[in-house]
């Protein structure tokens, strides 16, 4: 059981995800279609989204560094003022400057805030105990499921917002989500630790990165994270070209969302059943399935289906990931370890990010679903491995 800090630090996280995934989700059905709008190239309409998450990546490490130091209500709440910030640049890149380039500073901005949202997982476990760190990470994440009805619906219903500036309206709702998010975010109430940082106690980060566990959880939030970038990003481009509205897109987008986050309910229960390399397996399985539905049509069912499918697997993989690696470090090499993950897992979905929009502009769409293929089967066999050694560490244990 928890104490009732414990609930109300997971309900303020819960409520935070919320707002600032409803914001992402507009960003993550109007950016690529306003950089399309602003630029000549086709290949650099995913630009934008390709800076959000070189700007998550580059963030990621001193988010964690400055968060061991002033805390993780002070490093929320400057990121929520990030977002801010960049919901003004972007509305200023599509009404008054007309400039593509402005709108990728936009959104490297909003790539910023966003790495810092990716530590509400990890506040999540430390205001918990150990036992129940799983079931935290889900029920933080399932915030996100009030991000699949509040962001698409706001995209629908502000993207011509201001009528001789289409998607600047997006860009406004972004905003005002994450204006909310810094309201609720500065009610958590979690301790400021005392000198932890990068090299502050604990084993050397060399000797840390040699646990096999530890691979495997960073490999699997990683490529989970990645994959799901890859499609997702490329996915408003194809629906575009392949004729569907932006109605359909945003409903696509909707129940991406949703299938995300919803698991989150029970996500942290069936790891607790079955065990978490078991849970990642199924999120690979899901993942590849996504793949094989694209590649066999592109009908609004077969978009539908794909995104729902890549959801749960994101979900899997990713709580999964994040779960196993709490299972490596000491509490004084936390926000190395961290920021270690976290670098990882935003350097491959920028690189998958701006991949998506090159390869459906020079190759075409099959072959941003063939790219997945390779790094899911990565990631099951090597889940499979850490399986079947955790199974065999168990009977030596038994028999001893």
């Amino acid at each position: 059981m928890i104490d009732s800090l414990a609930k109300r630090n997971l309900l303020v996280l819960s409520a935070s995800q919320a707002m600032a995934f409803s914001g992402m989700v507009i960003l993550a059905t109007v950016a690529t279609l306003a950089g399309r709008a602003l630029t000549d190239d086709p290949s650099f309409a995913t630009l934008p989204v390709a800076f959000q998450f070189v700007a998550t990546m580059t963030t990621t490490v001193p988010a964690s560094l400055i968060m061991g130091r002033i805390g993780r209500r002070r490093g929320f709440q400057i990121g929520q003022a990030i977002a801010i910030a960049g919901a003004i640049l972007g509305y200023l890149a599509i009404v008054e400057m007309h400039s593509f380039w402005l709108l990728c500073i936009a959104s490297f901005f909003a790539g910023s805030s966003s790495a810092i949202v990716q530590y509400y997982r990890f506040a999540a476990i430390e205001a918990t105990p150990a036992d129940y760190n799983a079931k935290a990470v889900s029920w933080v994440l399932a915030g996100g499921v009030v991000a699949c009805f509040l962001g698409p619906v706001m995209a629908r219903e502000t993207v011509d917002l201001v009528p001789s500036a289409l998607y600047a309206g997006g860009y406004i709702a972004y905003g005002a989500f994450s204006l909310i998010g810094l309201v609720i975010v500065s009610a958590l109430k979690i301790e400021t630790p005392t000198g932890i940082g990068f090299a502050a106690g604990g084993r050397p980060l060399g000797e840390i990165v040699r646990n096999p566990t530890l691979i495997v959880a960073v490999i699997s939030a990683m490529i989970g994270y990645a994959m799901m970038s890859l499609i997702m990003t490329a996915t408003p481009l194809a629906m575009d070209i392949c004729g569907h509205s932006f109605d359909l897109t945003s409903t696509v987008i909707q129940w991406h969302v949703f299938a995300m986050f919803a698991p989150s309910f029970f996500t942290g229960t069936l790891i607790r059943w079955y065990g978490v390399t078991v849970v990642i397996m199924v999120g690979c399985v899901f993942t590849f399935a996504a793949m094989v539905v694209n590649l066999s049509g592109v009908e609004f069912l077969h978009f539908w289906f794909s995104l729902f499918s890549v959801g749960i697997g994101w979900n899997f993989m990713f709580i999964g990931g994040t779960t196993l690696l709490a299972e490596t470090y000491a509490p004084e090499e936390k926000s190395k370890v961290q920021a270690l993950n976290d670098l990882c897992v935003f350097t491959s979905s920028a690189i998958a990010s701006f991949s998506s929009g090159v390869l459906l502009s020079a190759i075409g769409w099959q072959a941003v679903n063939y790219a997945v293929a390779i790094p899911v089967m990565i990631v099951f066999v090597a889940n499979l491995w850490l399986h079947f050694q955790r199974r065999k560490q168990t009977k030596k244990t038994v028999y001893q």
